[in-house]
């Protein structure tokens, strides 16, 4: 596996790619890699000849009460990891490598970015987009792969890409789950052995609202506030269960169909995100 940290050698490596005629599919992370995130790698490969993979953790993301530095930084094991899932290339830049001045044009979504997660984390949907579209600026990918977990960071990366036109094909790859149910995520590490028993109770969550919905319960609002207490109920502090519709993540009516479920409750210090479609 080629690791380059600079903007230039990554470019004359993929530079080359290109000559030969491959094409290149890109995964970008944070780090602190499980099984999930090698999901993703192993789907990239389904589409295209050479998998990119990225590590940078991204400060524009970060509230002013998210600590960025204690995000978990495990890049020997990383490495290891995507040499196993047979990437090809990773880029790794420091922030001087990827922010050599101060980033003052910034992609700013529309309202979407103000609604669920970015009501409860002012800013982070800008410093995503910011980002990602810096990324592909660099690696000038073919095929982008973001899990579906993160639902509406995939939703607002899809949404840039056709509204600037780039040349980008976005796939959304399922979430991967623990036997339990659990959806697999950097933060499941800060969870003790109670937290981690009591956490697959979001998805089992999800899982009655769909139900209900399935049955003909129309009433998504009161849906939600009952599992939502449930959840606080047993230590949980809920900041949303909302059914939406899966094409813009409006909220939904009664008779809209292609619905998902979006969750997000903190369990002790990890903030845990689920959905679940319908």
């Amino acid at each position: 596996m080629q690791i380059h940290a600079t903007v230039d050698a990554l470019r004359a490596s993929l530079n080359q790619s290109r000559r030969a005629g491959k094409t290149i599919a890109f995964v970008p992370t944070m780090g602190n890699l499980h099984a999930g995130h090698i999901s993703l790698m192993r789907q990239a490969r389904d589409h295209a000849d050479i998998v990119v993979a990225s590590i940078f953790v991204n400060r524009l993301q970060f509230g002013p009460n998210e600590d960025f530095d204690k995000y978990p930084r495990t890049f020997e094991a990383d490495c290891a990891q995507l040499r196993d899932a047979g990437v090809e290339v990773l880029f790794a830049p420091t922030e001087t490598d990827l922010y050599p001045e101060p980033q003052t044009y910034t992609v700013e979504p529309p309202d979407i970015q103000f609604m669920l997660e970015g009501e409860c984390r002012p800013g982070h949907f800008r410093g995503v987009a910011t980002v990602v579209m810096k990324l592909f600026q660099i690696v000038q990918p073919d095929v982008a792969v973001f899990g579906k977990k993160d639902y509406q960071q995939l939703m607002v990366l899809r949404n840039m890409s056709r509204q600037f036109m780039l040349p980008i094909k976005i796939v959304g790859g399922e979430t991967v789950r623990a036997e339990d149910g659990l959806a697999l995520s950097s933060r499941n590490g800060y969870l003790n052995p109670t937290e981690r028993a009591e956490a697959p109770r979001l998805q089992q969550s999800l899982q009655r609202i769909r139900q209900a919905v399935l049955a003909g319960d129309k009433d998504y609002a009161a849906l939600c506030q009952k599992a939502s207490a449930e959840l606080d109920s047993h230590g949980w502090q809920t900041d949303y269960i909302s059914i939406r519709r899966q094409q813009d993540l409006m909220p939904a009516g009664p008779e809209d169909r292609d619905l998902v479920i979006v969750a997000a409750s903190r369990l002790g210090t990890p903030r845990l995100l689920d959905n679940l479609e319908i």
